[in-house]
């Protein structure tokens, strides 16, 4: 694999690392600012507004940049999005730098995974968007947990400082090591907006809407399901999402690896699959044991059909892919 790719994955990480972390610092972030956690809350609805909002606005404005400057763009705004965290003193200001540092996610992972896809031969494009994605899934094996960790230490300012070094290394890696070819001439954007045209299109980002909707529904109440049905302790249900998150990892390589084989088989087995493990832990919930198995398999089968998803709306957008990409993040 072209090291292009892991630069690609590196900036990955730092960026699923700042939006996952403050769910792991809201209690540092509500006591020093003075709000409520459920106020503090609103920090990660305000994050994932701006990346639904930002996505296809960003894709639009840099429609007439190459590939490559545009990802180059993105990171500085994230960069500086993440500065205005470490200095915020302010809840409305905080609010304000994680919308602004949301506004680069859509538009990144969308452009990204046409970037990692064209560094590739064609039967291994699903791979390459699978390991530009392991950084997403790491950020939740290792980003969040120690960013957690960092920030309940010397401060939750901390995390997001780091979080900025991080990023400047990956701007440093994307600059040298993603190729020149990169910078060829832009897809006007009046093509990028007739890849929008057409059932088929519209039916796939359909299908990443229901995933999205299906994975999260589990996702959000995973924790309160584990402490009140399953019994597990606060630290254990820390232990589960670690679990949980090496699944996304090693689901996201495999699904990667099927996609490459055969892309509407590996869909349709991972649907079937997620919706298996999503009914078998109605009933497994009630012991940890097979709970812990049936999560992890659950994670495995869910972040499988990620590359999959990515793979095929990029397919629909033929020449002009960088829209209809980023719209399937932001969906």
């Amino acid at each position: 694999m072209p090291v292009a790719l892991l630069a690609l994955a590196l900036c990955a990480f730092a960026i699923g690392t700042t939006e996952f972390v403050i769910m792991g610092l809201l209690p540092q972030v509500a006591g020093d600012l003075q709000i409520s956690i459920p106020t503090a809350g609103w920090l990660i609805s305000g994050y994932a507004l701006g990346v639904a909002i930002g996505a296809p606005i960003m894709a639009v404005l840099t429609a007439k940049l190459p590939r490559k400057k545009t990802l180059l763009l993105l990171m500085v705004i994230f960069i500086i999005g993440n500065l205005m965290c470490a200095m915020a003193y302010s809840y409305d200001f905080l609010m304000l730098a994680r919308v602004i540092t949301a506004l680069c996610h859509g538009a990144f992972f969308g452009i990204g995974a046409v970037v990692a896809s064209n560094l590739v031969a064609p039967n291994r494009r699903a791979s390459a968007v699978a390991l530009m994605f392991t950084g997403l899934t790491l950020a939740n094996v290792l980003g969040v947990p120690l960013g957690t960790a960092l920030g309940q230490a010397f401060g939750w300012r901390s995390t997001f400082w780091v979080v900025s070094v991080i990023g400047l290394f990956s701007l440093a890696a994307l600059y040298r090591k993603l190729p020149a070819s990169q910078e060829e001439a832009p897809t006007e954007l009046r093509k990028e907006i007739a890849a929008l045209r057409g059932g088929g299109i519209w039916l796939s980002l359909l299908m990443t809407v229901f995933f999205a909707a299906a994975m999260f529904a589990l996702f959000t109440y995973i924790a309160p399901i584990l402490t009140e049905v399953t019994q597990v302790s606060e630290q254990g249900v820390s232990w589960t999402l670690l679990l949980m998150g090496v699944g996304l990892t090693l689901g996201n390589i495999v699904g990667g690896r099927l996609a490459d084989w055969r892309l509407s088989v590996s869909l349709t087995m991972t649907f079937l699959l997620i919706a298996l493990f999503s009914a078998l832990f109605s009933w497994t919930s009630y012991s940890l044991l097979a709970a812990e198995v049936t999560l992890f398999l659950w994670s495995a089968a869910a972040f499988s059909a990620v590359p999959a998803l990515q793979i095929n709306v990029v397919a629909y957008g033929k020449k002009a892919p960088n829209l209809v990409s980023t719209l399937n993040i932001a969906a």
